[in-house]
């Protein structure tokens, strides 16, 4: 098991208090398994992917303990976690060119990189070279500002940089979202790609896109308002759903083919609660067309099926 998550839970410290982001996250993540986190905006997706590798304030550690390959990964600490990111665990962020210094050239920017890890620059150039022929960019790029590269090459870059050491877990923050539809597409086969070549172990695609996860991903693990709703292998995810949560975001995709004179997109009435101030219980409870008494409970997050994780009392 490359990665085991135990009831986590990060908040946000404001001045009116704890903004409960991600509440008793327990999961897995296997060896080799490329797992889609997915939900709505403010779901709490992306706080779960950052905490797992840099969490900075004004988030904070509460309770809950991360296994990466049987060590314990010492999340509350930053300096600690130093040891870990890029040799064990990295992340692809959401805006490539945030990543990058737009003052320092490529290879430049490399290089100051590795040497914090106590790498030669020169020493792995080779293999650099060789992913960049992997991901389709000319190595003159190593020559270039930031500035000086389209947003699908600079994705690219980061991706490379990302996995250039072999990271056990890669985790991957939004990074087709502002792309375009054929952009998307290479960059969702290069994160398969460096799975199958053994560039990384371990994949957590963080996306509010399923149609994305449908093709690349091997579970999918859906979060509502900082709680996991459901996780499943994907064919099950969109074919057989068994959180009402799930059922109703799977019913709003469009179907190809289908007319809206004749099928009308159906989206979720109301909105999540705030998480300032969240309500006891299922936190979907309000918008959940199955709701009744025993919801104002928390359902706990148990395996109905092999594979198949649920939080709903219906189901369990």
């Amino acid at each position: 098991m490359a990665l085991r998550v135990e009831n986590l839970r990060i908040y946000y410290r404001t001045l009116r208090g704890y903004v409960h982001a991600v509440e008793g996250a327990t999961f897995s993540v296997g060896d080799g398994e490329i797992m889609g986190l997915a939900g709505e905006s403010g779901c709490g997706k992306t706080t779960l992917g950052h905490s797992l590798i840099y969490l900075k304030p004004p988030m904070a550690y509460i309770e809950g303990r991360v296994f990466l390959d049987g060590r314990e990964l010492p999340i509350w600490d930053m300096d600690r976690m130093n040891e870990f990111r890029f040799r064990h665990i990295s992340i692809i962020p959401q805006y490539a060119m945030n990543a990058l210094n737009p003052t320092r050239r490529i290879g430049s920017l490399i290089a100051d990189l590795l040497a914090t890890r106590g790498i030669d620059f020169r020493q792995i150039l080779p293999e650099l070279q060789r992913r960049l022929d992997l991901v389709q960019l000319s190595q003159e790029v190593l020559k270039r500002y930031p500035f000086e590269l389209s947003g699908g090459m600079r994705q690219r870059v980061v991706m490379l940089i990302s996995t250039l050491l072999n990271p056990s877990l890669l985790i991957a923050d939004e990074i087709t979202s502002a792309l375009d539809v054929s952009t998307q597409r290479a960059v969702c086969e290069m994160i398969v790609e460096f799975r199958n070549r053994g560039f990384v172990r371990s994949t957590i695609f963080i996306t509010h896109d399923m149609s994305i996860l449908y093709q690349i991903a091997d579970t999918i693990l859906v979060m509502y308002a900082g709680q996991l709703a459901e996780k499943a292998p994907v064919e099950t995810i969109f074919r057989s759903p068994r959180h009402p949560y799930t059922r109703m975001l799977i019913a709003s995709l469009p179907r190809v083919g289908a007319r809206q004179r004749v099928e009308r997109l159906k989206g979720i009435p109301g909105s999540p609660p705030p998480l300032l101030d969240p309500p006891p219980g299922c936190r979907f409870r309000d918008r959940c067309p199955l709701a009744f008494e025993r919801c104002q409970e928390s359902p706990p997050f148990v395996e109905v099926e092999p594979g198949h994780f649920v939080a709903c009392w219906r189901e369990i």
